[in-house]
């Protein structure tokens, strides 16, 4: 379950994560968007960790909330708010229930109303949500993850600006599936799902 520390350390490895990873990501998006995920999620998450050693929020809610604000107002192109959504949907979850599957499908259902996409339209809800099935079937690997952000080579994008190329989008991994792996991963090795 999400706790305040598990939660912060989620949010710390995520940043090293997307640090370490920008630049993948910014080529994955070369290919069927505008090039930026990368440095739009490392500037979206250094501005997390800056809220988060400010505010030092105590709560679990509180912590999603530092992260959604942060997120909406740092990041450009769709990353910020589709992430930023699902943090404050996951921010007003958490007040009311401990139960992680939960707190991430109400997550997923703020990135698929704010993007209007659903799944197999490649975008990072072909990551969320095979992820929550998984984890609801009883056990999440980090193959799952690997396994279900190749899965969206193989799909034409429907939403966003890749959605412009059609079929040429094939062929290609979703970037922000690819980015929303490293999300899942850190909740993974900060212990969230230690149910």
């Amino acid at each position: 379950m999400f706790t305040t520390e598990n939660l912060t350390k989620s949010f710390y490895l995520f940043h090293e994560k997307i640090e370490q990873q920008k630049n993948q990501l910014s080529e994955l998006d070369q290919a069927i968007g505008d090039g930026d995920h990368g440095n739009n999620m490392s500037r979206g998450m250094t501005a997390v960790i800056q809220g988060i050693e400010e505010k030092q929020p105590e709560t679990v809610p509180e912590l999603f909330k530092v992260a959604a604000m942060n997120l909406i107002s740092k990041v450009g192109g769709a990353s910020g708010p589709l992430y930023g959504t699902a943090m404050l949907q996951m921010s007003k979850a958490s007040q009311t229930t401990e139960d992680t599957c939960q707190i991430l499908t109400e997550g997923l259902a703020g990135i698929k109303n704010r993007g209007k996409s659903s799944e197999d339209e490649k975008t990072m809800i072909d990551l969320w949500f095979p992820a929550i099935e998984k984890m609801q079937q009883g056990k999440l690997t980090k193959e799952d993850l690997v396994a279900f952000v190749e899965r969206t080579k193989d799909m034409e994008a429907k939403k966003g600006r890749a959605s412009y190329l059609g079929e040429r989008s094939i062929g290609h991994i979703d970037p922000g599936a690819a980015s929303s792996q490293l999300l899942f991963e850190s909740f993974m090795e900060a212990g969230v799902f230690d149910e």
